[in-house]
């Protein structure tokens, strides 16, 4: 599938601010589940330098850096984007204690997975993982999907444009949530089964009912022994396919926010708007074809 990605982040400041270095997180990933073929980030006013950096967890990034005061900034973004994986199941299990939890990596992999391990979960949501777990016998692979199916169905799924993921508990406390919160919940409980999971930000051609337009999306992914990272929507309730496209994941969400960096102004309020148009197609005559029609925002 092709995706035509148009983002664009708006931030105005009542007054002349001097902003401190930019991370962006807004280019595709290239692996073999998705092929970035066009690619255009345009920062306005122009930052008075960037460059690309491959961040600790692999991902890419760019910086920007300022050297004098703005009063505002606008970023956008335009993709190309070919979605590869029709299957999200094709894959097996190459190690036989992989098949029932909690999930016991080999020695070399814990180590290399260790970040995506670690951390304390709150005990109320290592309860509820241990209770989904049970209800499939604790069978590692049916996990997967039961606790995404599960949040989808049971929880309320909400817009909220910014600010960080939720605790997990209070997620799971609320039965409600952006897919950013219900993401980091889902990570959460497979920690606490020894599944060794991060989160993903990028963007999605479905949202839940409950939200009425396109915006940035969050989910998660796990890895597994003979499967690698393999992505899991809880907000939607599926095994991701070529429905998303994936910007970057790591282990902390902070390390996956799509923009961060902060300004330095005293008593200076600050606005954020955003834009985010997403248009899919099985090829790209049919996206050209369908270019003047209105694109879903």
């Amino acid at each position: 599938m092709l995706f035509h990605i148009h983002h664009q982040l708006r931030y105005s400041y009542e007054r002349p601010v001097f902003l401190e270095p930019h991370t962006l997180r807004l280019t595709p990933r290239q692996e073999r589940g998705q092929h970035l073929l066009q690619h255009r980030l345009a920062i306005d006013p122009e930052p008075s330098g960037r460059t690309a950096v491959l961040e600790a967890e692999g991902g890419e990034a760019e910086l920007l850096w300022f050297n004098d005061p703005r009063q505002q900034l606008v970023i956008t973004v335009t993709s190309l984007v070919e979605t590869l994986r029709s299957n999200p199941f094709d894959w097996i299990l190459s190690e036989p204690l992989a098949q029932h939890l909690p999930m016991r990596y080999s020695p070399e992999l814990a180590r290399a997975l260790e970040p995506c391990l670690a951390g304390p979960v709150a005990a109320p949501v290592q309860r509820w993982a241990r209770e989904r777990a049970a209800e499939v016998d604790d069978r590692s692979t049916a996990l997967l999907m039961h606790l995404a199916d599960h949040i989808h169905q049971e929880f309320h799924h909400l817009g909220r444009p910014d600010g960080a993921p939720l605790a997990a508990a209070d997620t799971l406390a609320s039965r409600s949530g952006a897919c950013r919160d219900t993401a980091m919940l889902y990570v959460e409980a497979c920690r606490s089964l020894g599944l060794a999971a991060r989160f993903v930000s990028g963007y999605s051609m479905h949202h839940p009912p409950e939200v009425s337009e396109h915006e940035l999306h969050a989910w998660a992914e796990v890895y597994l022994p003979g499967g690698g990272w393999r992505a899991y929507d809880p907000s939607l309730g599926l095994a991701v396919a070529d429905g998303h496209v994936a910007l970057t994941a790591a282990a902390d969400p902070r390390l996956a926010a799509p923009l961060s960096g902060t300004y330095r102004g005293s008593a200076v309020s600050a606005a954020m708007d955003y834009s985010v148009r997403v248009r899919a197609a099985a090829s790209l005559a049919e996206l050209e074809l369908g270019a003047d029609a209105p694109a879903a925002d």
